[in-house]
């Protein structure tokens, strides 16, 4: 006689699952609505990262240095502030995506095991990964829109259109977390391999992506480095939207690139996730 297969998933030790299936938007609202709960309460740990940071960075290059750069060429013709503004939100979207992609991914596998406690429900790996790329892409909306009050006040911000910027930061932020969520979850000793992403990884295409000048400023053989990091492409959009000059054809290659890395990011999410929860 055939035994059922949650009857042989319960015998070799596996949870239960229990209660009715939900559809896949319904469940990955529950995942997002269990890490809002936990936002809620420790949000202040995170803000200096998520905002204050982009925002130091600002004042400190856009209002500093910045007040010794003219209005010419590089800049396109505006404040070296104003110029900088765009560019910074994009990385700011970046840097929190990197965040909430690599340690607490890790902790809901390892040390908390949240996702092994979901995946005990009917909520299935895939559904799991649907809630945390859409609880990192809340994450970056919500950062994204506190640092443009906060830049608007210091005069980095005068077009309506930043809001349009805000969107395109967010894709670049999504087109990186996607492919860092997958990867993560392979990772079961994480040693110093997270830390030398935001070594070796995140540091270095923050400065040479051209967030802080013009990219074609770099050596020939540095820029095709630049050409394949999320950052380049979305600070090309979200600058070219409020400074104006971006143009049809560059700005469709720019949105096709950060599409294909999220989608082929989430299609090896959903993989590496089944496989992990499945052991």
């Amino acid at each position: 006689m055939t035994s059922h297969p949650t009857e042989d998933r319960a015998e070799r030790g596996h949870p239960r699952p229990t209660g009715r299936p939900v559809g896949a938007l319904r469940a990955a609202f529950l995942v997002v609505e269990g890490k809002w709960t936990w936002y809620r309460r420790n949000w202040r740990a995170t803000f200096f990262s998520s905002v204050g940071q982009p925002l130091l960075f600002l004042l400190a290059l856009g209002l500093g240095i910045g007040s010794q750069v003219k209005p010419g060429a590089v800049p396109g013709g505006v404040s070296y502030l104003e110029y900088l503004a765009p560019a910074l939100l994009v990385v700011s979207a970046v840097q929190n995506a990197t965040g909430e992609s690599t340690f607490p991914v890790l902790s809901s596998f390892k040390w908390q095991r949240v996702y092994w406690g979901i995946n005990a429900s009917p909520i299935t790996p895939h559904q799991i990964v649907g809630g945390q790329l859409l609880w990192t892409a809340a994450r970056l909306l919500l950062s994204g829109a506190v640092y443009l009050v906060v830049a608007a006040f210091f005069g980095g911000v005068r077009s309506p259109l930043v809001l349009i910027s805000l969107l395109f930061a967010t894709l670049a932020g999504m087109a990186f977390a996607a492919p860092l969520t997958a990867y993560v979850a392979t990772v079961d000793d994480e040693g110093q391999t997270l830390g030398n992403i935001f070594r070796f990884v995140l540091m270095p295409m923050t400065l040479f992506a051209g967030t802080f000048f013009p990219l074609d400023r770099l050596p020939d053989f540095v820029q095709p480095i630049a050409w394949i990091t999320p950052l380049w492409h979305g600070t090309e959009l979200a600058r070219g939207t409020v400074l104006g000059g971006l143009q049809f054809w560059p700005a469709l290659g720019h949105l096709a690139y950060l599409l294909a890395l999220l989608a082929g990011g989430a299609a090896l999410a959903a993989r590496n996730f089944r496989r992990r929860l499945a052991n």
